[in-house]
């Protein structure tokens, strides 16, 4: 995955709480290839916010795309 710096993502929040469709804007994988890397903790853990509603925290995100710097 291309490695971004932060003023490449401006529609990124630095907080808050993203859905599926949101992150999915970011990372240009399909929605089942995203949650066969979530099973296999290759992406963020997902936080249930009700029995239909996960979402992932930006922040995790962000580290995602950006790596280790």
């Amino acid at each position: 995955m291309k490695t971004l710096r932060n003023t490449e993502m401006p529609n990124l929040p630095s907080e808050g709480l993203l859905r599926v469709s949101q992150v999915l804007k970011f990372i240009p994988v399909s929605r089942s290839h995203w949650w066969q890397g979530v099973k296999e903790k290759r992406y963020p853990q997902p936080m249930k916010l009700s029995e239909r509603v996960t979402v992932w925290r930006a922040s995790d995100i962000r580290q995602l795309i950006v790596g280790g710097e």
